[in-house]
């Protein structure tokens, strides 16, 4: 976001706000694991102060029972070039599903109290600024909108948001929008706004106030553009250190060693759950019923359940690497299981925790079984399907050139040969993408998917060991309920100790692809 003069530059999924040499963060929710909020607000929270904020987000202490807010509620800092006075906050959204070392108060609660009320009153700011794990369009931000508008019609309200992991720009009124911009760092979001004032010339009213966004693709050749330099002039000695660091690092971890090589593409939403090219039918047909087995269990029929968002990315063909492992799968959920469930009830569960939504909510879910997608699936309605070209090999992709910031690559009037990508339409329009591309297939998928295994020939088994990541386990045991199985956290233990679904796919890959690549 640049803010004439003053630079406030932000990630691709808002989660990080960088203005000048400080930092603005907000939370994630990796909250369902205590570590993590115990990690948060004993090691991150005191390293970047009042840089770190949580509005409505409070940390509980496992031994006084004390209740504290996680961070500080809000900020406000003016800007050292033009002066511009901005009052910050960050939110989480109203996230159910966390450990009971915090708590995650509503944000239609969180914005009716005093010190928000009080805050936003403030006469003396020029833009309010919301930074939230928080999707651009959604009841959350809604409600934070309304709420100052309430009480301060005209002072410009920024909103950055995150969650879904998808490019969007909102409109909220003449003086208000928000943006996202994409995930995994697959894009840099940049925000303008003209005409912005400090005290007496701040701009009230539309008079005078432009808006602007642009969706970068994060590469070498979209920076070089943008900055109108080169391979030899874009790299600083700042730069370059750092990369060296990062090098070391990942000589270090190993993450360039190679496990196999794919022998083909395989895709998160590119490709029809069902089809050979869908990540999660090859999960399905191979890892789920081949690799995830606990030895002293081995000779036991098994259902093994898995959330399709406890997978992040598709696999490319070419080296699969230790790097590739973390990307593809970068969650640390270990396997849990109940054993000698009724298989009659067991095989109901796929289709109920994928089909059944309504029905489990009123049963008393508290988080959307959808959660258990990818939070890109949002996003998608319906499917998209495209016509596609044959893809690129994996060496055409890495050596070949692509077409840049709309321009041609081909001779006289021939259309340039563009590559499947981000193609967004947001409330500006359809000229947000730095870079031209095509429409890629875009597909739904489902809420979990179930590899089986070890089953007797020619007849269902009795009973089975029913598996399941343990990020799945809240949703298990209310399904099992509402079949009318009285299954509670006591009855589940361990499988396969501390293996995680991204070592059992390198297992997979280890002994299913080559290396020679």
């Amino acid at each position: 976001m640049y803010l004439e003069g003053d630079m406030l530059r932000v990630s691709s999924d808002s989660e990080i706000v960088v203005y000048d040499s400080a930092n603005i963060l907000t939370s994630n929710h990796e909250l369902y694991k205590k570590s993590s909020a115990d990690t948060e607000y004993l090691t991150t929270v005191p390293n970047f102060g009042e840089n770190y904020l949580a509005s409505n987000l409070d940390y509980v202490n496992s031994k006084t029972g004390e209740r504290v807010p996680l961070a500080p509620r809000s900020r406000k800092f003016t800007t050292k070039n033009q002066g511009i006075r901005i009052l910050a906050f960050g939110f989480i959204f109203d996230f159910a599903g966390n450990y009971n070392n915090t708590i995650v108060q509503s944000v239609e609660r969180t914005v009716s109290e005093p010190w928000f009320q009080d805050a936003i009153r403030d006469r003396d700011v020029d833009l309010f600024l919301v930074i939230g794990h928080v999707p651009a369009r959604s009841k959350e931000y809604t409600a934070i909108h309304r709420a100052i508008r309430a009480v301060n019609w005209d002072t410009p309200i920024q909103f950055f948001g995150g969650h879904t992991h998808i490019r969007d720009y909102k409109i909220y009124d003449s003086q208000s929008v928000a943006l996202m911009s994409g995930r995994y760092m697959e894009t840099i979001g940049f925000m303008s706004i003209e005409g912005l004032g400090t005290g007496r010339k701040a701009t009230k009213g539309a008079a005078g106030l432009k808006f602007e966004r642009m969706y970068i693709d994060n590469n070498l050749y979209s920076f070089h553009h943008h900055t109108q330099l080169n391979d030899s002039t874009f790299p600083t000695t700042h730069g370059l250190t750092v990369s060296k660091y990062i090098a070391h690092a990942r000589k270090t971890l190993k993450l360039d060693s190679v496990h196999g090589c794919a022998p083909r593409d395989l895709w998160l939403f590119r490709a029809r759950y069902g089809s050979r090219g869908s990540i999660y039918t090859w999960l399905e047909d191979n890892v789920l019923s081949d690799t995830v087995v606990d030895k002293e269990r081995a000779d036991k029929p098994r259902i093994t359940i898995a959330n399709t968002g406890a997978i992040r990315f598709d696999i490319f063909k070419g080296p699969f690497t230790r790097d590739t492992a973390f990307i593809v799968s970068p969650f640390t959920s270990t396997f849990r299981y109940i054993r000698d469930v009724p298989y009659d009830v067991a095989a109901k569960l796929i289709r109920l925790i994928n089909n059944e939504e309504p029905i489990l909510a009123d049963a008393g879910a508290t988080m959307p079984f959808s959660a258990l997608r990818p939070p890109e699936q949002m996003s998608i309605v319906e499917d998209v399907v495209v016509e596609e070209m044959p893809l690129l090999d994996y060496d055409e992709r890495v050596h070949g050139d692509q077409v840049r910031f709309g321009q041609h690559h081909g001779q006289g009037d021939e259309e340039p040969s563009l590559t499947p990508g981000y193609t967004t339409k947001d409330d500006l329009g359809d000229n947000g993408d730095d870079t031209l591309h095509t429409m890629a297939s875009n597909y739904r998928v489902p809420n979990c998917i179930q590899g089986n295994a070890s089953f007797p020939h020619n007849r269902a088994p009795d009973q089975v060991d029913l598996v399941f990541l343990d990020f799945v386990e809240p949703y298990i045991l209310l399904a099992l309920r509402f079949l009318g199985q009285e299954y509670s956290p006591k009855d589940v233990q361990s499988y396969m100790g501390n293996e995680t679904l991204t070592t059992v796919i390198t297992q997979w890959v280890e002994r299913n692809w080559d290396t020679g690549c």
